[in-house]
Formats: structure tokens, sequence, C-alpha cells
């Protein structure tokens, strides 16, 4: 069954992108990512223009995101206080985003860039997660004990200033970090039409030593709202935002996301860390490959139809 997608300009199948919405929806309530780094290039392999898929996934990340928040905030996964500092700074880096997505897209610039900042960022992270879960769960394995990271756990952060208690992560930092960890995570959901899930969960448990539980609920609580500006900032900049395949996407999402936090709990944070970092690189590895193949046809004559003959 197909129905004609009017901003990208061309037909799809209906339970193709309902599905994809679902088993997006499920990693996003399952790991606390928005799934757009896996959506976007998941569109984009389907044939949506890649500007499209940026600003139309957006979209589907709020409706996704808030399904799985919803469910981790009735679990008490959800620390406020954190999410909002997050959220600020969010809404700071997509508006810089927005601006950066509509110079390149007029200097031709912006597939190449998608693919780039894809490959580099879900290749680093995903091999950090990797490395830290693999360890984590030999350890556990062997009996060995398991370094634990502990709220009161002092590191460079605790240095900072403009400290404040956030109670729900039992954490007394400063709340420079978070807020500089959102303005990333905003510029990056505006570039690349992500949730910012993949880059702002190791963030929180590796630097700012929030429990993994907790990071979760507090990441789709920041992703719901940052997304849903980015999705505004870009229908009215680029108008690249395709209402009709967001839906499709969003009616899959939701639904996806609930078996999704029920799934999260039955798991180990670190076996979480694992399966979300072997996902990370899997999709990282997709693209690098569509960088350095050549395409099958090296040139196009696209625009010069009707010429002479």
């Amino acid at each position: 069954m197909n129905i004609y997608l009017p901003i990208a300009e061309m037909s799809a199948n209906i339970f193709v992108f309902l599905g994809m919405g679902g088993a997006v929806g499920f990693l996003s309530g399952m790991f606390g990512v928005g799934g757009g780094f896996l959506m976007t290039p998941l569109l984009i392999f389907s044939g949506i223009p890649p500007a499209v898929a940026v600003g139309t996934e957006a979209a589907q990340i709020v409706a996704s995101s808030a399904s799985g928040a919803i469910a981790q905030y009735r679990r008490k996964n959800v620390d406020i206080k954190m999410g909002v500092i997050l959220l600020v700074g969010g809404i700071m880096g997509s508006m810089v985003g927005v601006q950066v997505v509509k110079i390149l897209r007029a200097q031709g610039q912006f597939e190449l860039l998608v693919s780039i900042v894809y490959v580099v960022f879900l290749g680093l992270i995903g091999s950090l997660m990797l490395i830290e879960s693999l360890n984590t769960m030999r350890k556990a394995k062997a009996g060995k004990q398991v370094s634990a990271r502990r709220p009161g756990q002092h590191s460079w952060i605790h240095g900072l200033p403009y400290k404040i208690r956030f109670h729900r992560s039992k954490l007394y930092i400063s709340a420079v970090p978070p807020l500089l960890i959102g303005i990333l995570v905003g510029f990056m959901s505006a570039i690349m039409g992500v949730g910012g899930g993949f880059i702002i969960v190791p963030a929180m448990i590796y630097l700012l030593r929030m429990p993994t539980s907790v990071v979760v609920g507090t990441s789709l609580f920041q992703v719901v709202f940052v997304t849903a500006a980015t999705t505004i900032l870009h229908a009215i900049t680029n108008m690249n935002v395709d209402i009709v395949l967001a839906l499709l996407l969003m009616a899959g999402g939701v639904i996806g996301a609930q078996f999704g936090a029920v799934a999260g709990e039955k798991l180990k944070g670190e076996q979480l860390r694992f399966l979300l970092a072997g996902l990370v690189l899997l999709v990282g590895v997709r693209m690098g490959w569509d960088l350095f193949i050549p395409p099958e046809e090296l040139y196009s004559l696209s625009g010069i139809a009707g010429g002479g003959h």
C-alpha cells in the first residue's frame, strides 16, 4: 500500500515506514536514545533525500522519545533538574546547527558533511562504549569487583564553579558540563537529524557519573524538547519536514518505545551499553562504506535533458 510523500516528492510503502518507526521506537525506549542515528541513515538508504531525512526524523524522534520518557518517568528514572540544564544547552546548539544546515545546503555540501560526521562520531563513541562494556562484563564473569561509578567519586568536574545538587542522580556537580553537553547534542541534532542520545548517554555515564537507569530516562526527557525545537526550526528555516512521512514513523515509534522500555528493565547496565555500542558501530560502518565505494553512475545527465541531439 503506497502513499505519496509531498516534501520528499516520492511514493512510499506505508508498512515499510511503520515498521522502521516501530523498530527505532523500541531502541529508543530500551536505550534512552532518540534512535535518529539509526533512522536517518535508514531513510537515506530508502531513497529519502538527506535534507528531508534529517528534518523529518527530528519530528519522529519527538513522538518516540516522549513515549519512552513517560514510561521511564513512571519508573522514577528521570532527573528533571539535570534534564532542564541539558535542554537549555540543547536549544542553543540546535539554533546554531539549523543555520549551518541552511548554509551547507545552499553550497551543495550538506550530504557529504552528514556522512562524514556520522562515520566519525559513531565510530568513536561506539568503539569506546564497546571496549568499556566488554571489560565490565569480563570482570563480572571472572568474579572480580567491578568498579562502581559511585556518585561521590571525585573528578576534575568537581572543581568547576556553579555547583548544583541533583538529588535524583545523587550528584553535586557544576552545571557547566551538562550545559556544554547539551549544546553539543543540540548542534548534532540539527546537523544529523538525531536526538543525540548516542552522545548524551555515554557522556552522562562516563563524565557525569550518573547511574545508568537514571541516564536513560533523563536522556529521553531532554531529547523530546530539543528535537521538538529542532523540528520547528527546520520546518521554518529549511522547509524540509515531510509531515506525512513523520506521522508514519511516529505511529510505529510510539508503540515500539513502550515495548523497548519494558525490555530495557530486564538487562544490566553493561549489557545495555554493549548492545547500543554494537548498533552504533554497525550504522557507522554502513555509512563509511557508502563514503568510500564509487557510485554506480559516475556522471549524472539530469538537468540537460531536452537539450540538442
